[in-house]
């Protein structure tokens, strides 16, 4: 099974890749068919309509024999500029669903503006294609990647982190944790805030979050000043959906899926020319089994076996929720805009785990079964603020935003175990309660400065104020009485104020242009376990420059070279002592001594964009000052005779990653778009450990070390491809693949998946129905080989969540394709607007 797996993705691979390789000559690169000295031509397309720009709209100079000499696209001004041999030619303008325009027989001999050219609508191509604004589309820039959810049938009944899993750079692997580039110390930002719930895992956050409410993703690889110096790998900032469509429109998506999942969302919009009402309220019920396996051999000194047990594991996750978001974008003036809205989201639900303890002596003789049920109960709620004020004190980007937001989180945990030894009737139940309450608030101010022409003058101050309540006990049952277990319950109050002041000036000078920046961040940060009275309070303050150089060979082509500093703070599970006894063998701890990391990142990257393709690459080095390292270690307890290991970050020495990144957009034809990226990179770790611990059995205390230096390669690929079937069916499939890794103690495993999904146009193109199928192999799964001197030797599998298969109906009223296309148009317009980068 595992070679006709291999077998399939990689036929795939070699599909798409013959399909890149056949790219049709005379697209774009250099001019030819003429000699002669070179002369510009340029001019600008507009909407006849709007009056706006049509930004990637295509320019084709050709011969009067129709050869091709060059071709371009208009930029976000819809200005264009190229370059041709003096002669005589004929010039099309195209655009997708605007009728095509063409001035024959132009004779240019000296540099020509051709003007404005306003592009009409073409309502018979209108009525052949898909909604234009609700196609899922992966905008490549120079700064950053921007991917649009739109129709996108691959996530619908899906989660965020579905959503993330499809987006250029970004893997989430069978945990739900995200990586950019390969590299988990990411900030994940939701609206442009931080993405809640602080003491909580961030992967659980994205999993109850439904993909039907987001808009777009934008991923900054390398952020400037302006941003948030959180996340030494980069930013991830999730777009919620808002509608910008005049009069009032919507949509409804219902879903339904196996394993369980059942769902229906609604957006719902109205737009006038003083105020734009939005909504998103949805309903989901889901049931995800999941599974999970740790085989561990337990070590002498000399390495030689002392006992062995087989950890399998079985579970079923519950969840119901409802969310609800209500905003009123309010104009006060033509130059002054003030929106609020409030987000509720409420989940409640459970985890069943089943577990079973194989035990084995030293010769690998069965000695026992242990069974351990886990029931866990759940219930969270999220309630959120937000304000934006925005006035613009001209139409040339002289502006001022005002942003704020207050949010309150609230996460129950109630859990009773039962822990059975099979063959004898001795069993034993524990429960666990894990309460946290966060509030906080966010208070930031932009202004921006245009100076002449060709320069811009930024600056603005962010502050940032959280608190969090975590009360985790576990209770063992004695006699018929509930007894506290002081090695897994404490009281965790964190608090945290980060304070932050930049500025950054940027101009261009002809071809070349650049970006200076600088950030200043003051950190107060209390991390306290008032069960056993320890105070940790960390201030430090630190600058963070950044600078980025651009040239631009042409309208198409561009380079660049950045660096920035970056930070990456501990918070939630890694600094809580305790999450959960869902095996009793096999625990995470958190750190509360862990302290923040510090990241230079420097990147070079290339742009180049062709008629039907786009190129974005880049080669990338992070160095990185105490990063946080997984430590997998015994720490002197036992279950019977079973040994306790514990999996705690620790800030470990130093960390120098470099690698290189391609993505690419191409549309070999008018129904087939493929995109794709391949990153590659390595990592170096210098760093060791030192530990100790009482042993319970032996009634000593151990002394442990452990050389975590190590270096090891890797690479990611995914190719996304999307046919435009006859009868206005669309098929989507794409395959994924993470290349073994070597890690401190042991290796990752490889690991290949694939979806796949269908859509179909019905009701006049009001409707829409879809169907997926999330990992089609059932293959998706984190294994890791793990190794520690002188204590263990293990190998373990865990999938999250099985094939999930789920037919989806949506269902678009009040919203007619001009319409949509004047949505997608403000969307581009104003998209920067939702993001709170400073």
């Amino acid at each position: 099974m595992k070679k006709l797996q291999s077998s399939l993705l990689l036929l795939f691979l070699f599909f798409a890749v013959t399909a890149f390789a056949q790219r049709p000559e005379g697209q774009g690169g250099k001019p030819g068919g003429q000699g002669g000295p070179k002369v510009k031509v340029t001019g600008k397309l507009i909407e006849q309509d709007t009056k706006q720009p049509l930004e990637f709209a295509n320019i084709i100079i050709q011969t009067t024999s129709n050869v091709t000499v060059n071709g371009g696209l208009t930029d976000a001004k819809g200005e264009f500029s190229l370059e041709v041999p003096a002669g005589t030619y004929n010039i099309k303008y195209d655009f997708i669903s605007f009728k095509t325009v063409v001035i024959s027989n132009k004779i240019i001999t000296e540099d020509t503006n051709l003007g404005t050219t306003a592009m009409a609508s073409d309502a018979t191509q209108l009525s052949e294609i898909a909604i234009t604004a609700e196609r899922s589309t992966v905008e490549i820039k120079l700064d950053k990647r921007v991917y649009t959810v739109g129709n996108d049938m691959m996530v619908k009944g899906g989660t965020v982190s579905d959503v993330l899993d499809n987006v250029p750079s970004v893997s989430v692997d069978a945990e739900g944790n995200v990586a950019l580039r390969g590299n988990q110390s990411v900030t994940i930002l939701i609206d442009g805030r931080p993405s809640t719930m602080a003491g909580s895992n961030v992967a659980e956050v994205l999993r109850l979050l439904p993909a039907d409410s987001v808009d777009k993703v934008e991923v900054i690889t390398n952020p400037s000043a302006r941003y948030d110096a959180e996340g030494g790998g980069g930013i991830i900032n999730i777009v919620l959906k808002k509608g910008k469509a005049d009069g009032f429109n919507g949509s409804v998506v219902a879903t339904t899926g196996d394993p369980a999942n059942h769902g229906v969302s609604t957006n719902l919009n109205f737009r006038s020319e003083n105020f734009n009402i939005f909504s998103n309220i949805g309903y989901n019920y889901r049931k995800n089994p999941g599974n999970s396996m740790n085989n561990t051999k337990y070590l002498n000194e000399d390495n030689s076996a002392k006992s062995y047990t087989d950890e399998k594991r079985e579970n079923v996750r519950e969840r119901e929720g409802y969310n609800a978001s209500f905003g009123l974008e309010y104009f006060l003036t033509k130059k002054t805009t003030w929106t609020n809205s409030v987000n509720i989201r409420r989940n409640t639900g459970g985890n069943d785990t089943d577990t079973y303890y194989q035990n084995y002596d030293a010769d690998h003789v069965f000695t026992s079964t242990r069974y351990r049920n886990n029931n866990e109960d759940t219930n969270e709620t999220n309630v959120n603020y937000s304000t934006n004020l925005i006035h613009k004190f001209n139409d040339k980007g002289h502006e001022l935003k005002i942003d704020g937001s207050i949010s309150m989180s609230k996460d129950d945990n109630l859990s009773g175990i039962s822990n059975t030894t099979l063959g004898s009737d001795t069993t034993t139940y524990q429960r666990t309660l894990n309460n946290q309450e966060e509030n906080r608030s966010l208070l930031q101010a932009d202004y921006v400065l245009p100076i002449g022409q060709n320069s811009k003058f930024e600056a603005g101050y962010r502050g940032s104020f959280s608190t969090l309540d975590n009360d985790a006990r576990a209770e063992n049952l004695v006699d018929g009485n509930w007894a506290n277990d002081p090695n897994y319950s404490n009281y965790l109050e964190y608090k945290e104020k980060v304070n932050a002041l930049y500025t950054q000036f940027g101009s261009k000078a002809g071809k070349f242009s650049y970006l200076l920046g600088l950030r200043w961040e003051d950190s107060n940060i209390d991390v306290n376990l008032l069960s056993t009275g320890e105070y940790n309070n960390k201030n430090y303050n630190n600058f963070f420059p950044s600078a980025f150089l651009t040239y631009e060979f042409n309208q198409n082509t561009n380079a660049s070279i950045n660096y920035s500093r970056r930070i990456n703070r501990p918070r939630g599970r890694f600094l809580n002592p305790f999450s959960g006894l869902e095996s009793n063998i096999n625990i995470f701890k958190g750190n509360p001594d862990l302290n923040p990391s510090y990241t230079n990142a420097i990147d070079l990257g290339f742009l180049k964009k062709w008629s039907q393709l786009t190129l974005s690459s880049s080669a990338y080095v992070n160095l990185t000052d105490a990063p946080f390292q997984f430590i997998r270690r015994l720490n002197g307890l036992y279950v019977e005779d079973t040994p306790v290991i514990i999996t705690s970050p620790t800030n470990i020495g130093k960390e120098f990653r470099f690698g290189f990144e391609f993505n690419v957009n191409y549309n070999p034809f008018k129904w087939w778009r493929i995109n794709s990226n391949f990153n590659f990179y390595r990592n170096q770790t210098d760093g060791d450990y030192s530990y100790s611990y009482f042993d319970q059995k032996t009634q000593q205390t151990v002394n442990a070390y452990l050389d975590l230096n190590s270096s090891g390669a890797s690479w990611t690929t995914r190719i996304n491809s999307k046919i435009s079937l006859p009868y206005k069916i669309d098929w989507q499939l794409n395959g994924n693949y993470e290349a073994p890794q070597n890690t401190s103690q042991g290796r990752r495993v490889g690991v290949a998946s694939a979806n796949t999904s269908f859509s179909k146009d019905v009701l006049k193109d009001k409707g829409t129905i879809g169907l997926s199928i999330q990992d089609i192999f059932n293959s998706r799964k984190m294994k890791f080989e793990t190794f520690i001197n002188g204590e263990s030797s293990s190998y373990s599998e865990m999938q999250w969540r099985q094939r999930q298969v789920t037919l989806s109906f949506t269902y678009r009223f009040n919203m007619n394709k001009n319409d949509k296309q004047q949505q997608q148009r403000q969307q581009q317009d104003g998209g920067g607007e939702e993001y709170m980068g400073g």
